[in-house]
């Protein structure tokens, strides 16, 4: 884009066996069973990445945990750790089908913890099934959908008293129970498979889905459910945000203290029972605060792909930013902390130098080009021209 150089795709993410290199170290993404740590988990996660990394810790977009800047010399002794407090799979193929997404807002044996636990035991013991590395599930049968904004292939949801089965880009889906859900999930990724829904390994189902359409089973009708997460008190505890999704691996040490922790994908994190949390480094408290309305990706130097640094910037447009809006800079055309569209997207194009995109994703047609981070610092106005 603008003779930016084109990053490179790797198709895959990393997993807690199978790390990826980044520029401040090995990235470990740690898939915690059903999104949650003990206290004795989250402590022993947070002692971890201080021992084997940079003390950092990222919360991705699918409520993963992600341990940065671990030594290449040290990963062998840190998955031993992970595995002597559990929250790692047998073997790098089972880590990379059980990539379950579900509802943060669940109670015991309520039908998401049910199908959820269900689903990641089948997937784990699928060994036949291979299925492209960021291929997903969510299971939100909740009251109301909240996860409907969050990137998935196959869905289970809640519509009204029913339970539904989803494929990613469908209008349409096939009604299931509590019983049939996780046979008739794994059934659609089969579907997808056979269909040519991932030719060399690599494809999403919403895009077998824009191709050739939903099975012809999927033809009830569904609606969309709208949902934003804020932090503050909600039924099952307290919500705490994280700055740009990443927080010292103290702090997460210091929130055990409140109660057991469930990871959610808004980047955030919830605190079971906990009536409120004190002010630690980097959590966001007050729900007005106006560095929520920023996504910002690790940036360079910790992101090899990246051209620039991406979250001071962040930090210093945040209050500009017009309400109601978001913001998502980007430290290559990747877009990988928002793939979607945003209302004002800035893209790195060089060592602090922004192509500005209204309405479109990292990778799109920019209204204005090289707009420097000191330009947009100066006059922050800019991200309101073309509006």
């Amino acid at each position: 884009m603008n003779g930016a150089p084109e990053p490179k795709v790797y198709g895959w993410c990393p997993g807690a066996l199978r790390p990826m290199m980044s520029g401040d170290g090995l990235v470990v993404r740690v898939r915690a069973p059903l999104g949650k740590l003990s206290v004795a988990q989250a402590r022993g996660v947070a002692r971890l990445s201080q021992e084997f990394g940079n003390s950092l810790l990222d919360i991705s977009a699918r409520a993963n945990l992600q341990m940065r800047g671990i030594r290449e010399d040290a990963h062998e002794d840190l998955i031993a750790g992970l595995r002597d407090l559990g929250v790692i799979d047998p073997d790098t193929q089972a880590e990379a089908r059980r990539n379950v997404l579900l509802a943060p807002f669940w109670a015991e044996e309520d039908d998401t913890h049910t199908i959820a636990t269900e689903l990641s035991a089948a997937l784990t013991a699928a060994t036949d099934l291979s299925l492209p590395g960021k291929f997903g599930f969510a299971v939100d049968c909740g009251a109301a959908p909240v996860l409907q904004d969050t990137a998935a292939d196959i869905r289970v949801e809640r519509a009204g008293e029913t339970l539904i089965l989803r494929a990613d880009g469908a209008e349409t889906v096939k009604l299931v129970t509590r019983e049939s859900a996780v046979p008739e999930a794994l059934a659609l990724a089969r579907w997808f498979l056979t269909q040519g829904g991932a030719p060399e390994g690599r494809g999403r189902m919403h895009r077998l889905i824009a191709r050739r359409g939903p099975p012809p089973a999927h033809a009830a009708p569904m609606a969309k459910a709208g949902f934003c997460a804020k932090p503050g008190a909600v039924p099952a505890g307290t919500l705490a945000a994280l700055e740009f999704g990443q927080m010292p691996a103290a702090t997460l040490a210091q929130l055990a203290e409140h109660g057991e922790i469930r990871l959610t994908p808004w980047r955030a994190l919830l605190v079971e029972g906990a009536a409120s949390l004190p002010p630690l480094p980097g959590l966001i408290l007050d729900a007005t605060d106006p560095r929520l309305q920023v996504v910002a990706c690790t940036g360079a130097p910790g992101c090899l792909q990246a051209l620039s640094s991406t979250r001071d910037l962040a930090r210093d447009l945040a209050r500009h930013v017009p309400a109601g809006t978001k913001l998502h800079i980007s430290g290559c055309a990747k877009g990988c902390a928002c793939p979607g569209t945003a209302p004002l997207t800035l893209t790195a194009t060089g060592e602090n130098e922004f192509s500005l995109i209204r309405n479109g994703t990292a990778a799109d047609q920019p209204l204005k080009t090289r707009l420097s981070a000191r330009a947009l610092r100066a006059a922050p106005e800019l991200l309101k021209e073309g509006s």
